[in-house]
Protein backbone atom coordinates (compact mmCIF):
# COMPACT_ATOMS: atom_id res chain seq x y z
CA UNK A 1 0.00 0.00 0.00
CA UNK A 2 2.85 2.29 0.51
CA UNK A 3 4.54 1.51 -2.01
CA UNK A 4 1.42 1.98 -4.45
CA UNK A 5 1.52 5.23 -2.52
CA UNK A 6 4.62 6.23 -3.18
CA UNK A 7 4.74 5.35 -6.88
CA UNK A 8 1.62 7.44 -7.22
CA UNK A 9 3.26 10.26 -5.35
CA UNK A 10 6.41 10.06 -7.99
CA UNK A 11 3.52 9.85 -11.03
CA UNK A 12 2.18 12.92 -9.55
CA UNK A 13 5.56 15.09 -9.26
CA UNK A 14 6.30 13.95 -12.88
CA UNK A 15 3.42 14.84 -14.30
CA UNK A 16 3.50 18.33 -12.44
CA UNK A 17 7.22 18.73 -13.48
CA UNK A 18 5.80 17.88 -17.30
CA UNK A 19 4.81 21.21 -18.49
CA UNK A 20 8.26 23.25 -16.80
CA UNK A 21 10.24 20.53 -18.88
CA UNK A 22 8.36 21.66 -21.73
CA UNK A 23 8.44 25.37 -21.13
CA UNK A 24 12.04 25.09 -20.59
CA UNK A 25 12.72 22.50 -23.85
CA UNK A 26 11.04 25.23 -25.80
CA UNK A 27 12.37 28.33 -24.29
CA UNK A 28 16.34 25.94 -25.33
CA UNK A 29 14.75 25.59 -28.84
CA UNK A 30 13.95 28.91 -29.27
CA UNK A 31 17.30 30.54 -27.86
CA UNK A 32 19.47 27.97 -30.71
CA UNK A 33 16.96 28.93 -33.13
CA UNK A 34 17.69 32.84 -32.17
CA UNK A 35 21.16 32.10 -31.81
CA UNK A 36 21.29 30.76 -35.55
CA UNK A 37 19.60 33.01 -36.73
CA UNK A 38 21.97 36.04 -35.01
CA UNK A 39 25.06 34.31 -36.80
CA UNK A 40 23.56 34.37 -39.67
CA UNK A 41 22.87 38.10 -39.40
CA UNK A 42 25.71 38.99 -38.67
CA UNK A 43 27.90 36.93 -41.79
CA UNK A 44 27.47 40.15 -43.94
CA UNK A 45 29.11 42.56 -41.00
CA UNK A 46 31.71 40.41 -40.38
CA UNK A 47 32.78 39.95 -44.20
CA UNK A 48 32.71 43.44 -43.96
CA UNK A 49 35.54 43.91 -41.45
CA UNK A 50 37.60 41.08 -42.75
CA UNK A 51 37.77 42.62 -45.78
CA UNK A 52 38.81 45.62 -44.47
CA UNK A 53 42.13 43.51 -44.15
CA UNK A 54 42.73 42.77 -47.58
CA UNK A 55 43.98 44.46 -50.75
CA UNK A 56 41.16 46.65 -52.67
CA UNK A 57 41.98 45.31 -56.21
CA UNK A 58 41.91 41.82 -55.23
CA UNK A 59 38.90 41.69 -53.09
CA UNK A 60 37.05 43.08 -55.89
CA UNK A 61 38.05 40.76 -58.29
CA UNK A 62 37.51 37.26 -55.88
CA UNK A 63 34.69 38.85 -53.60
CA UNK A 64 34.03 39.42 -50.28
CA UNK A 65 35.10 35.96 -47.83
CA UNK A 66 34.83 35.15 -44.07
CA UNK A 67 38.44 34.90 -43.50
CA UNK A 68 41.28 37.95 -42.52
CA UNK A 69 44.56 37.58 -44.40
CA UNK A 70 46.54 39.88 -42.86
CA UNK A 71 49.41 38.74 -45.46
CA UNK A 72 47.52 40.80 -47.98
CA UNK A 73 46.95 44.34 -46.63
CA UNK A 74 47.15 43.95 -42.77
CA UNK A 75 46.70 47.32 -41.60
CA UNK A 76 47.44 49.00 -44.74
CA UNK A 77 43.80 50.32 -45.07
CA UNK A 78 43.75 51.21 -41.71
CA UNK A 79 46.94 53.70 -41.80
CA UNK A 80 44.98 55.02 -45.87
CA UNK A 81 42.13 56.13 -43.61
CA UNK A 82 44.42 58.35 -41.08
CA UNK A 83 46.84 59.60 -43.47
CA UNK A 84 46.14 62.99 -45.73
CA UNK A 85 46.02 60.36 -48.88
CA UNK A 86 42.06 59.75 -47.90
CA UNK A 87 41.49 63.38 -49.23
CA UNK A 88 38.32 64.69 -47.98
CA UNK A 89 36.89 61.39 -46.08
CA UNK A 90 36.53 63.01 -43.01
CA UNK A 91 34.91 66.01 -44.46
CA UNK A 92 32.39 63.89 -45.87
CA UNK A 93 31.83 62.28 -42.55
CA UNK A 94 31.48 65.21 -40.75
CA UNK A 95 29.11 66.94 -43.38
CA UNK A 96 26.57 63.60 -42.93
CA UNK A 97 26.57 63.50 -39.16
CA UNK A 98 25.28 67.28 -39.65
CA UNK A 99 23.08 66.82 -41.89
CA UNK A 100 21.54 63.68 -40.29
CA UNK A 101 21.87 65.41 -36.64
CA UNK A 102 19.73 68.26 -38.52
CA UNK A 103 17.71 66.72 -40.18
CA UNK A 104 16.64 63.98 -37.87
CA UNK A 105 15.96 66.42 -35.00
CA UNK A 106 13.71 69.06 -36.91
CA UNK A 107 11.78 65.85 -38.12
CA UNK A 108 10.85 64.61 -34.79
CA UNK A 109 9.95 68.07 -33.64
CA UNK A 110 7.82 69.21 -36.59
CA UNK A 111 6.36 65.98 -37.37
CA UNK A 112 5.29 65.68 -33.56
CA UNK A 113 4.06 69.09 -33.42
CA UNK A 114 1.49 67.70 -36.70
CA UNK A 115 0.60 64.94 -35.15
CA UNK A 116 -0.30 66.57 -31.67
CA UNK A 117 -2.74 68.73 -33.67
CA UNK A 118 -4.29 65.70 -35.71
CA UNK A 119 -4.61 63.83 -32.18
CA UNK A 120 -5.60 66.12 -29.56
CA UNK A 121 -7.38 68.96 -31.69
CA UNK A 122 -10.70 69.05 -33.79
CA UNK A 123 -10.62 71.51 -36.61
CA UNK A 124 -12.26 71.48 -40.51
CA UNK A 125 -11.25 69.16 -42.86
CA UNK A 126 -9.15 67.34 -40.30
CA UNK A 127 -10.21 63.45 -41.82
CA UNK A 128 -9.43 64.66 -45.69
CA UNK A 129 -5.99 66.45 -44.36
CA UNK A 130 -4.91 62.92 -42.42
CA UNK A 131 -5.97 60.78 -45.63
CA UNK A 132 -3.31 62.85 -47.37
CA UNK A 133 -0.34 62.04 -45.18
CA UNK A 134 -1.47 58.64 -45.37
CA UNK A 135 -1.79 58.88 -49.23
CA UNK A 136 1.56 60.91 -49.00
CA UNK A 137 3.20 57.57 -47.78
CA UNK A 138 2.45 55.87 -50.44
CA UNK A 139 4.08 58.09 -52.40
CA UNK A 140 8.00 56.90 -53.70
CA UNK A 141 10.22 59.48 -53.28
CA UNK A 142 11.19 58.70 -57.02
CA UNK A 143 7.96 60.18 -57.90
CA UNK A 144 8.52 63.73 -56.11
CA UNK A 145 12.28 64.58 -57.30
CA UNK A 146 11.67 66.63 -60.49
CA UNK A 147 9.46 69.26 -58.49
CA UNK A 148 11.36 68.98 -55.53
CA UNK A 149 14.57 69.81 -57.79
CA UNK A 150 12.67 72.68 -59.33
CA UNK A 151 11.61 73.60 -55.91
CA UNK A 152 14.89 74.49 -54.53
CA UNK A 153 16.66 75.50 -57.77
CA UNK A 154 14.26 78.00 -57.81
CA UNK A 155 14.74 79.06 -54.23
CA UNK A 156 18.37 79.07 -54.94
CA UNK A 157 19.31 76.04 -52.89
CA UNK A 158 20.83 74.02 -55.49
CA UNK A 159 24.53 72.60 -54.02
CA UNK A 160 23.87 73.58 -49.54
CA UNK A 161 23.22 71.41 -46.95
CA UNK A 162 19.94 72.98 -46.28
CA UNK A 163 18.77 71.79 -49.48
CA UNK A 164 19.49 68.37 -48.02
CA UNK A 165 16.95 68.20 -45.53
CA UNK A 166 14.48 71.01 -45.91
CA UNK A 167 12.27 68.74 -48.16
CA UNK A 168 11.77 66.11 -46.04
CA UNK A 169 11.45 67.91 -42.42
CA UNK A 170 7.68 67.05 -42.25
CA UNK A 171 8.07 63.08 -42.97
CA UNK A 172 4.52 61.43 -43.50
CA UNK A 173 5.61 58.11 -41.81
CA UNK A 174 6.24 59.72 -38.96
CA UNK A 175 3.45 61.91 -38.47
CA UNK A 176 1.61 58.76 -38.90
CA UNK A 177 3.37 56.84 -36.60
CA UNK A 178 3.07 60.07 -33.67
CA UNK A 179 -0.44 60.34 -34.40
CA UNK A 180 -1.15 56.70 -33.56
CA UNK A 181 1.12 56.97 -30.53
CA UNK A 182 -0.33 60.57 -29.02
CA UNK A 183 -4.25 58.67 -29.69
CA UNK A 184 -3.15 56.55 -26.93
CA UNK A 185 -2.70 59.37 -24.50
CA UNK A 186 -5.19 60.47 -21.76
CA UNK A 187 -7.11 63.53 -23.21
CA UNK A 188 -7.75 64.24 -19.09
CA UNK A 189 -3.75 64.94 -19.23
CA UNK A 190 -4.22 67.79 -21.42
CA UNK A 191 -7.64 68.88 -20.08
CA UNK A 192 -5.70 69.06 -16.67
CA UNK A 193 -3.36 70.97 -17.74
CA UNK A 194 -5.84 73.97 -18.94
CA UNK A 195 -7.48 74.02 -15.80
CA UNK A 196 -3.91 74.33 -14.05
CA UNK A 197 -3.61 77.15 -16.74
CA UNK A 198 -0.91 75.55 -18.86
CA UNK A 199 -1.12 77.75 -22.40
CA UNK A 200 -1.11 74.93 -25.36
CA UNK A 201 2.37 75.51 -26.66
CA UNK A 202 3.13 74.65 -22.71
CA UNK A 203 1.08 71.47 -22.46
CA UNK A 204 2.68 70.05 -25.94
CA UNK A 205 6.26 71.03 -24.47
CA UNK A 206 5.61 70.00 -20.54
CA UNK A 207 3.25 67.19 -20.54
CA UNK A 208 2.98 65.88 -24.02
CA UNK A 209 6.80 65.70 -24.99
CA UNK A 210 7.72 63.39 -22.06
CA UNK A 211 5.42 60.70 -22.82
CA UNK A 212 6.41 60.14 -26.22
CA UNK A 213 10.23 59.27 -25.39
CA UNK A 214 9.67 55.45 -26.66
CA UNK A 215 8.26 56.93 -29.99
CA UNK A 216 10.61 59.74 -30.43
CA UNK A 217 13.32 57.25 -29.92
CA UNK A 218 11.96 54.89 -32.38
CA UNK A 219 11.52 57.15 -34.85
CA UNK A 220 15.14 58.81 -34.53
CA UNK A 221 16.93 56.01 -35.28
CA UNK A 222 14.64 55.31 -38.40
CA UNK A 223 14.78 59.12 -39.47
CA UNK A 224 18.64 58.88 -38.46
CA UNK A 225 19.13 55.54 -40.42
CA UNK A 226 17.70 57.06 -43.71
CA UNK A 227 19.10 60.79 -43.59
CA UNK A 228 22.49 59.11 -43.16
CA UNK A 229 22.15 56.46 -46.02
CA UNK A 230 20.15 59.10 -48.18
CA UNK A 231 21.89 58.33 -51.68
CA UNK A 232 19.77 59.70 -54.45
CA UNK A 233 19.15 63.26 -53.59
CA UNK A 234 22.04 63.95 -52.41
CA UNK A 235 23.61 62.90 -55.47
CA UNK A 236 20.73 65.32 -57.62
CA UNK A 237 21.61 68.62 -54.75
CA UNK A 238 25.16 68.01 -54.18
CA UNK A 239 28.07 69.51 -56.65
CA UNK A 240 31.10 70.31 -54.44
CA UNK A 241 33.68 67.63 -53.39
CA UNK A 242 33.38 70.06 -50.36
CA UNK A 243 29.87 69.47 -49.41
CA UNK A 244 29.51 65.58 -50.23
CA UNK A 245 27.97 63.26 -47.81
CA UNK A 246 29.31 60.13 -46.93
CA UNK A 247 27.66 57.83 -49.57
CA UNK A 248 28.43 60.17 -52.05
CA UNK A 249 31.88 61.13 -51.38
CA UNK A 250 31.99 57.22 -51.73
CA UNK A 251 30.95 56.84 -54.74
CA UNK A 252 32.64 59.44 -56.14
CA UNK A 253 36.18 57.17 -55.12
CA UNK A 254 34.90 55.19 -58.50
CA UNK A 255 35.30 57.26 -61.50
CA UNK A 256 36.80 56.31 -65.14
CA UNK A 257 39.99 57.95 -64.08
CA UNK A 258 41.12 55.78 -61.60
CA UNK A 259 39.38 53.05 -58.49
CA UNK A 260 40.52 53.72 -55.02
CA UNK A 261 39.18 50.59 -53.60
CA UNK A 262 41.01 50.83 -50.36
CA UNK A 263 39.68 53.57 -49.08
CA UNK A 264 36.10 52.84 -50.29
CA UNK A 265 35.89 49.63 -48.24
CA UNK A 266 37.77 50.10 -45.19
CA UNK A 267 35.41 53.78 -45.39
CA UNK A 268 32.57 51.77 -46.02
CA UNK A 269 32.96 49.82 -42.90
CA UNK A 270 33.52 53.35 -40.89
CA UNK A 271 30.32 54.51 -42.09
CA UNK A 272 28.22 51.58 -39.97
CA UNK A 273 29.26 53.19 -36.65
CA UNK A 274 27.23 55.93 -36.56
CA UNK A 275 23.83 54.21 -36.82
CA UNK A 276 25.43 51.67 -34.67
CA UNK A 277 25.81 53.92 -32.17
CA UNK A 278 22.39 55.18 -32.70
CA UNK A 279 20.83 52.51 -32.15
CA UNK A 280 22.63 51.27 -28.92
CA UNK A 281 21.62 54.72 -27.29
CA UNK A 282 17.89 53.98 -27.79
CA UNK A 283 17.78 50.57 -27.96
CA UNK A 284 15.82 50.71 -24.95
CA UNK A 285 12.90 52.78 -26.43
CA UNK A 286 13.08 51.31 -29.36
CA UNK A 287 10.70 48.18 -28.76
CA UNK A 288 8.41 50.22 -26.66
CA UNK A 289 7.92 52.98 -29.20
CA UNK A 290 7.42 50.62 -32.10
CA UNK A 291 4.88 48.22 -30.76
CA UNK A 292 3.01 51.12 -28.48
CA UNK A 293 2.99 53.12 -31.81
CA UNK A 294 1.27 50.05 -33.58
CA UNK A 295 -1.43 48.91 -31.05
CA UNK A 296 -2.65 52.35 -30.34
CA UNK A 297 -5.04 54.41 -32.22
Amino acid sequence: MSAISSSGTAGQTLREDDPNRLFRGRSLAMSAALIVIAIIALIPLWAIFAGTFQDGIRLMREGLNLSIDFEQAGFYNYRLLFSAESGNYFRWFGNSLMVTGIQTVLTLFISAFVAYGFAKYEFRFKSSLFVLVIVLMTVPLEMMMLPLFQQTNAMGLQNTHVALFLPFLASAITIFFFRQYLAGIPTEIIEAGRVDGVSEFGIFFRLVLPLMKPAMAAMAILNGMMAWNAFLWPLLVLRSNELFTLPIGLSSLLSPYGNNYNLLIIGAFFSLFPILILFLLFQRFFISGMTAGAVKG
